[in-house]
């Protein structure tokens, strides 16, 4: 019996040391000096086109997707006007005006966005939080996003996001956005 308690309080804790190692996650400012270095202003002014997929909690990919983006900036605001072609036919348009606020410090504002986007940028890192009503089938779920973009070369831009509900996370989308050149 004590053998038998002390095997489990030994496998919980080496469970909780394995937790504790991970350190609270990623901080854009670990990223500060990434290369190349990401601007949004710069990067999406002009045509971007993206492919992606949504993978539940599971492993299970339930939609993949395009989106063709159309980016302006006028010296505040950048607007993506974004339009997405999902696997399954449907169409959505999302347009986001995102004003910048400081030197690497951003605000974002689309008609599913629930109060204000926030994002920050470090070295070719962008970390971008929000919580949006999100379509599922008929109904309207709220959730939270938490995206990281990271670009790899002067053409291509990897976004991971972290998708809640009710704090719970329960799926990835992944976007490889690609710049149109000119």
């Amino acid at each position: 019996m004590i053998g038998s308690l002390w095997r489990r309080g030994v496998a919980a804790l080496a469970a909780l040391l394995v937790l504790a190692g991970c350190g609270g996650g990623m901080k854009i400012e670990d990223f500060a000096q990434g290369k190349p270095e990401l601007r949004l202003e710069q990067y999406f002014a002009g045509r971007t086109r993206a492919a992606g997929l949504f993978e539940d909690r599971c492993g299970t990919v339930r939609r993949t997707f395009t989106v063709d983006i159309t980016g302006t900036w006028d010296g505040t605001t950048l607007t993506l006007d974004e339009n997405f072609v999902y696997n399954d036919g449907e169409v959505q348009r999302r347009i986001w005006r995102l004003t910048k606020t400081g030197d690497r410090t951003w605000e974002g504002r689309a008609d599913d966005v629930i109060g204000v986007a926030t994002g920050r940028e470090a070295g070719n890192a962008f970390q971008f939080g929000y919580r949006i009503n999100l379509q599922v089938g008929t109904s309207t779920w709220e959730v939270r996003f938490d995206d990281w973009m990271f670009r790899i070369d002067e053409e291509t831009v990897l976004n991971t996001a972290r998708v809640y509900r009710w704090g719970l996370w329960i799926g990835t989308v992944q976007l490889a956005f690609r710049r149109f050149p000119g």
